[in-house]
Order: structure tokens, then sequence, then C-alpha cells
């Protein structure tokens, strides 16, 4: 090397006046906190402007998603080819990836790189896609792989709009690449047609791939993965993931995607005035694309070198540098380089690098103009460093508002030579950003070769979700019903409900409940009610007046009832009630009279008369002996006759269900039809008298009470819509082979069904990274509250809050298809629920021979209730299948009490007794 030449004349010689100027030069490189806070806050305002296409805004950055939806886990394996083009300059670079998860033995990728022409890199967009399918051929030809079937990751690190993962359009070139035809073009559908036409490979392009994105995914996910991909190369740019209901463009409620945030164009809208320099405004007059990409050339390696020549000229001319004389070489554009730059700053060699450089440019440099040489180097990559760490620290913020973040904080992936390489370019950036973002808990991670592997981990987590996909929709495409199969439905329930008004032994009981009228507004006063079907029950006092008068009062009291009585004998059970009633009669200073009283029994019963009810068999934990095959009414009347002094007028036995559809009738008259969707289900509805063949007469019209819940339990219906899953359900439930509609449709089973489903998946490797965790294992460990919790809207990280409590460790992405299968459960259960239903209207418009039906269904039950969807798809399916019907659901109130006193008050009136 040349030594530095100490001799030279005086008038070259760094004197203060030229330090002096050198400084006043470089002070316009510096940038203030306040200013970066400013551009912080700027980007981040432009980002959410672009996210959600707010109207009359033209935000500088274009946050485009990238249809990436998920970060790696890990587990992915597999061959792929990738062809990056534009990530360093004009070179092209094709790689053979083999990945093996975290497990496996790491294999570093084969790769080779080739230099593309100018006279290409400035042609057609042909010849620029027909160079990359002739180097992808002459790669593989070397690598031998034969005649395998190859996927291939695109790398495409120019500005795109992308409207799939295998789908880009070019919005405009930079770094050099002028190549006509391609922008407006899909880059996937020009390379694919470039392959087509070499012939020669069975190339499927999975993916095109930004760098950035590329970055972030080839990170270790462990522990946990990166969703931020920082790139500082030729341009430079970010990535995240982002809330996908936030991004205005695609229209979706729920999951995550990777936004490319493209922030290299912010600030041509003037944004970045106040930071820029002469020198930036000549070196942006002399690009290929004017008023464009501003911040990327305050900031990319491409422009970061030629920023550095553009000050030293001026130095030169005004006498601080170079004895005032430049060279042609430092006047030629393009003659400083960032690798320059970069070896210029070394602080080990970089005053000896900085001479070579200067001679490299036919420059005589003294000892002192070495020295401002890395100082004006050090200028423009500080104030690099820190507007890139403005711009990342605008991310994080964006980052840290989401609620579902990680506890372990950000992890930002880097990438790109001037921040791998730049020997101060990274720590200034890293310093600047917990100035910006104290808060923020960040860690760099430094990307493996984001463009190589980062972009075939991309492809990999491609084609796991594509299986994944594939799996869960074969998983639960039996769950999703089409209107034929509903139509089976309806006419199945249909025949069923005719052979058991008929007695012919059909597995809807159609029983009848003596029930012959609904509330017409005359009924009036006072009665009492008894609502048993649980732990506890209650008693009602029940005052029905006009409804001027306030309608329907209530006041009532709930009493336990020891286990020791509700597995006692029938004696000790009914006498307990009694004692309760009386109880209640002091309380309310109702001694002594005697009201007409309602009994709510919701146990199987069959029957025999109004105030008839033989109990077939206890359900619900109830095991008081001496009952069964006896009337209920009896029973209780008998307890009444050994408690002296007490009389009770015991009017009407009433099933829960037939109470729904009495209480909504005092509401609206068209209300004929009861139903109720909760622990279990059943419907009831007024059926011509002379079709209910156990029942004489054939005149008016009397309420059946379905028990509907067993439809299909005699094998003539419903067998083609039970899955593997409702068979484990029903194998292992305390009635096997029994209820079978009803474990389709009820609150008791739903979570059951889903826990069978997601168990099936977790096997698969669909969910929870294949790992079955004990408490998915254990019955009944999914309730159906948790449907509706996981249905509604909530945030992925509370449904993953949902998922925590039940020993479930679940990421984003499994907490968005537990979300699927829950949809897909319980719709179908509503849909089945609203098939049903379809039946029944339909039955009751063809006995009265209407072309149109005007009828209110009365409902009850938790599940209808506080499902967020249930009731509207019920609603959807019966409009659906029942066209002909103008169907109205009235929600009940206290059906199981209310309904009770109503059915008695209705039998008062009938029997001309009623009681004011």
């Amino acid at each position: 090397m040349t030594p530095v030449d100490s001799t030279l004349p005086e008038n070259s010689v760094m004197n203060e006046n030229s330090l002096e100027l050198v400084q006043q030069c470089l002070s316009q490189f510096d940038v203030t906190e306040e200013q970066l806070q400013q551009i912080q806050a700027g980007i981040l305002r432009d980002m959410e402007r672009a996210l959600g296409r707010q109207a009359g805004s033209s935000p500088s950055v274009q946050m485009l998603p990238t249809y990436v939806r998920s970060t790696p886990r890990g587990t992915e394996q597999g061959d792929f080819l990738v062809l990056e083009l534009g990530a360093s300059g004009a070179t092209l670079r094709v790689l053979w990836v083999t990945l093996t998860g975290i497990s496996g033995p790491r294999k570093e990728p084969v790769s080779q790189e080739f230099t593309i022409p100018t006279e290409i890199t400035l042609g057609t967009g042909q010849q620029l896609f027909d160079f990359a399918a002739g180097c992808l051929v002459q790669f593989l030809d070397q690598l031998q792989v034969g005649s395998q079937p190859i996927q291939l990751g695109f790398n495409f690190s120019f500005p795109c709009h992308q409207t799939g993962l295998n789908q880009s359009t070019l919005i405009s070139w930079t770094k050099g690449f002028r190549c006509s035809g391609v922008e407006g073009q899909d880059v996937v559908q020009l390379l694919r047609q470039a392959i087509q036409r070499q012939g020669a490979y069975s190339i499927e392009v999975v993916a095109v791939v930004n760098d950035t994105v590329g970055t972030m995914m080839s990170c270790d996910p462990s522990p946990q993965a990166c969703e931020v991909g920082l790139v500082v190369d030729t341009g430079t740019n970010a990535c995240y993931m982002e809330e996908v209901r936030h991004v205005a463009e695609l229209r979706e409620d729920w999951g995550r995607i990777c936004v490319n945030v493209q922030w290299g164009s912010f600030g041509d809208g003037g944004a970045l005035e106040p930071v820029q320099t002469p020198f930036d405004l000549q070196l942006d007059q002399e690009s290929l694309n004017p008023g464009t990409q501003r911040f990327e050339k305050m900031v990319g390696g491409l422009y970061m070198g030629e920023l550095v020549r553009l000050v030293l000229i001026h130095l030169a001319g005004q006498g601080a540098l170079f004895g005032g004389v430049p060279s042609p070489a430092l006047l030629t554009h393009g003659s400083v380089h960032v690798q320059h730059v970069m070896e210029i700053e070394d602080p080990s060699h970089g005053r000896a690098r900085a001479q070579a450089v200067l001679q490299g440019l036919g420059l005589h440099p003294s000892a002192q103009d070495c020295a401002q040489v890395q100082r004006v180097c050090g200028a423009v990559s500080s104030r690099a460093a820190r507007l890139c760490a403005a711009a990342l620290a605008a991310v994080l913020a964006r980052v840290r508002s989401n609620p579902e973040r990680s506890p372990l904080g950000v992890s930002v992936a880097t990438g790109g030579r001037v921040y791998e390489q730049h020997p101060r370019f990274s720590a200034l950036l890293q310093q600047t950003v917990r100035l910006l973002a104290p808060d923020a808990d960040v860690t760099f991670v430094p990307s493996e070769d984001g463009g190589g592997r980062g972009v075939a981990v991309v492809t990999a987590v491609a084609s796991r979700l594509a299986l994944q996909r594939r799996q869960l929709e074969e998983t639960l495409a039996p769950f999703r019903l089409h209107s034929q199969q509903l139509k089976m439905v309806q006419a199945q329930m249909r025949e069923s409900m005719a052979r058991g008004l008929r007695e012919e032994g059909s597995s809807v009981r159609m029983l009848p409940t003596y029930v012959c009228a609904l509330p017409d507004g005359t009924e009036r006063g006072d009665f009492l009610a008894l609502d048993l079907g649980g732990t506890n029950f209650r008693v009602l006092w029940v005052k029905v007046g006009s409804r001027s008068e306030g309608g329907v009062k209530i006041i009532n009291r709930v009493f336990s009832l020891p286990e020791s009585v509700t597995q006692g004998t029938g004696q000790q059970l009914f006498d307990h009630i009694v004692d309760c009633i009386v109880d209640f009669q002091k309380e309310n200073n109702l001694s002594g009279q005697t009201l007409p009283l309602g009994f709510t029994f919701s146990f199987p019963c069959k029957q025999l008369d109004l105030d008839q009810g033989i109990l077939l068999n206890w359900t619900k934990g109830f095991k008081a002996s001496g009952c069964e095959g006896q009337d209920v009414v009896s029973l209780l009347r008998a307890a009444i006759r050994r408690r002296q002094g007490v009389e009770l007028n015991v009017v009407a036995i009433v099933n829960d269900t037939v109470g729904t559809m009495m209480s909504c009738g005092y509401e609206d008259p068209h209300c004929e039809v009861g139903l109720i969707v909760g622990t279990g289900t059943n419907a009831c509805y007024m059926e011509e008298l002379g079709n209910v063949s156990a029942v004489p007469g054939d005149k008016g019209r009397m309420c059946i009470n379905m028990e509907w819940g067993a439809f299909g339990d005699d094998g003539l219906a419903l067998q083609e819509f039970y899955t593997p899953f409702d068979i484990s359900v029903d194998q292992a439930s305390i009635n096997p082979g029994k209820q079978r509609y009803e474990k389709l449709i009820s609150g008791m089973y739903l979570g059951e069904i889903v826990r069978q489903v997601l168990l099936h998946l977790t096997r698969l490797g669909v969910l929870f990274g294949g790992q079955v965790f004990q408490s998915l294992q254990t019955k009944d460990l999914i309730k159906t509250k948790f449907l509706s919790e996981i249905e509604s809207d909530l945030e992925r990280w509370q449904v993953r809050a949902i998922l925590e409590k039940l020993d479930l460790s679940a990421n984003c992405d499994d907490a968005l298809l537990v979300r699927e299968v829950c949809q897909a459960v319980s719709q179908r259960a509503a849909k089945l629920c609203g098939a049903g239903v379809a039946a029944v209207v339909e039955k009751i418009r063809e006995n009265r021979g209407l072309d149109q039906l005007r009828v209110t269904v009365g409902v009850d039950g938790t599940l209808y209730k506080l499902h967020p969807h249930f009731s509207e798809q019920v609603k959807d399916t019966v409009r659906q299948l029942a066209p002909q019907c103008s169907v109205r659901f009235l929600l009940s109130e206290d059906g199981s009490g209310k309904g009770a006193a109503l059915v008695t008050a209705v039998a008062c009136r009938l029997a001309g007794a009623t009681q004011s």
C-alpha cells in the first residue's frame, strides 16, 4: 500500500477552517430525538391509515398483506427450491434447502449465484423471467434431483401487491431494475410461464415472498417465533404479524397475517423534508425514480455510498478535502459503494481502508483526509441507523397495541448486508430503538439466510397449512350440512311424527298433553305453580290480570332438595314438597286459600289426562323409590292429604316445553309451537285432534309433546348424519343408543363432540403441535358455555385464555382452528334443530290447508338464548326449508313457572271454575 504523503503543499493540509467546513457540512446529517419521534409518529400514523384504507388519506407506506398467516413451529421438514431475485442488486440466487425441524440435524443449503446482465435488468420482462427459469434448470441439472415434483418459494424483493400467497402484482421496479412489461403483472404467473417454456422440471410455485418476510420466518422459533422482520440491505423494509381484522382490504374477522410495511416510500409526500439535506435532494434527482422511495434513499445500502460520494465532492469543492481537487473517478456516479463505507468505518482497519479506497478513486489523500472521510461515512450511516430505528419503533408500537402479544416481549428478526456487516449500524439502531420505545422489551435475532432458508420456511409453512386445511376440511365436512340433507331430515321427522300420531312405534313419541287451548287474554286470578326438575325446585304465586293491570306477576321462592330426599322414598319426596308449599303460603299470607295449582314435572311421563302423568323413569340423579310407574299427581295429592289443614287444587301436570309455548302464547296468540334447546331439547305444537289416535274425538286441537330428542333411536332416521365423533359420544353416555337427535343438538353434548374432534385433529398433528394433552383426554372437559364464548366476538388471545383454563396450551393458529371446530359443531346442531322446527310448522300448515301460515314458536333454553349465533342459524334454516311459513321466534319468560300457571288458568277458564 502506498504510504500517505505527509509532504503535500500547505494548502492541502487540513487546517481549522477545513475542519469547520466539514463540521458544518456533516451537522446537516444530525437528527434530534424530537425529529426521530416525529418520524416515528408519522410512520405509525401512515401505517394505520394504510391498514384502514381511510378515505381521503394518502399514506406513504403501503401496508401490503403477504398472505403468510402463520409463523413457523419448528416442525417444518422437507426439500424446497428457492429462487431469490432482487435481494442483492443485479444478482439471482437459486437454493436447494432441506428443512429438518428443530430436533433434526441442520443441513446447509446448496446454492448458486448468477449475475444478471445489465441488458436483462433493463430489457423486457420475458427476458428476465426466461433468464431466471434457465438458471433454475441449470442448477437442478447439476443437483441431479430427478423427476420429483418440486415446491418452489419465490423471493421477489420489489414492491408488490399480493392477492394470494402465490399471486403478486409488481407495483414498481426499484434497485435499478427497469424491465418492461412487468409492472402491473402477476410475477408468479410470469415465472410459471417461463418455467413451462423450459419444460424440464415439474415445479410448483407455492409462495412468493418478500425478503423481509423471509427474514422473519427464518429465525429459530424457540423460545418464541419472531413476529417482526427488519432488512437493511441495498434497500430497507419491515414486516410484522397483524390482526387480520385491521387489514381493511381483506374484509376478514379472524386470524393474523404478515403485513409488508414497504416503508421505503415514507416521506414521498414531504414528511422527511426537515431532515433532508441538499445531498439527499441531489441523489434523488439523479436516481432512476426521482421523488419516490425517499426514506429508502436515506437508509438503504444502494444509496449510502452515493450520498458519501456527493458529500466528498462538495467538501473537495470547498477545499476542505483532497486539496480541493476531486478525481474523475470520484465525479463518476456510483463509484463509491456501501461496501466501501463499511470498510472505511471498520474500527480496527478503517483508516487504512479509507486510504486504499480513495487511492482507488485516483485521489492522493492525506492522513487528515482519511480521518475526515471516516467522519463523513459515519455521519451518513449513523443517520441511516437512527432513521431506521425510528421506523422500527413505529412498527413495535403497532405490535405492542395487540393484546395478544407474547409476555416474552417482541422478537425482531434482522437481516441484510448493512445491518449484519456494518460495524456500528446494528448497535446504533438498537440503542435508538430503546431510546424511542423504552417499554418495548425487544430482542433482536439474526436471521438465518432470510432470502434462502426463510423463503423455504414460508413455503414449508404454506405446505403445512395447506395439508392441515385439507385435514380439517375432511374432518369437518360431515358437519357441514347442505340443503338437500336438511330436507331429508325434515322429511324423516315428518314421517316419524306421522307414525307417532298413529301409534305405530315411532321414535318420536308424540304424547298427548290434554292441553287443548291457548291463552286468549281473558284469564284472571291467582294460581300456584310448582317447578320440579333438578336439585332445586320452585314454588310460585302467579297473579294473572289484564294487560292494562300489568299482565302476569310472579312471586317465587327456590327450595333445595337434599340428596336424602331425592334418593329416599317417594313419600319423603312429596311430603317435603308439600311442606315447602305450606311454608311459601305462610310467607305470602296465602294460608287457607285453595288456589288452582299447575305442576311442571320435568321427567319422562306418559300423560293420561291433564292432571294424570305416569312417571316412566327418573333422570337427573333422582332415585326416590315407589314413584316409577305411578301417577305423580296422585302422589302429590296423597302428600297433601297427609298434611292436615292444607287444601290444594292440582289442576294440571305440565311438561316444560308445553309451559314454554303457553307462556309465549299469553304474549302472542299465534304461538302454537314450543321449543326448548338447552341441556336437552324438545318441541311441542298444537295438532288437530282428529290426527291423534291415542285420544278419542276429532274436533278441536291438542298440544302434542313430541319428545323429539329420541328421533332416530329406531334406526329409521339420521343414520347417515352420525359421525365417528357422535358415535363415541353416544357410546360413552349414560344411555347409549338413546336420545340420538338430542345428542346431535343439545348443550349437554356439543362440548363433548368438540372435544372428540379436537382430539382427532391433535392426533393428526393439525392442532397443538400434535401434543395430546392429558386434559384433552378427559371426558366432558369442554362445556357448551365454552362454545358460546369461543364463537362470540372474542380476540384470539381471549380464546387462547379459555383454552389455557382447560390446560390446553394453544398458539394463535390453534385458537383459529378450535373456533372453526366449534362453529361447525354448533352450526350443524342449529341446522338440525331448524329442520325439526320446519317439519313441525309445515305439518301445521298442511293440517289447515293453507298456502301461507303465520305462526310463532315460543323458545327457551340456554343454548338458544346464550349462544351468539345459534338462534339466527335456526331461523335461517326454517326460512329455507319452510318458505310458505312466516315464523316468529319469541323467547319465553319462565315457561316452567309462568307457563304451568297459564295452563292451569286456561283449564280453569274452560271449566268455568276460575277463582278471582
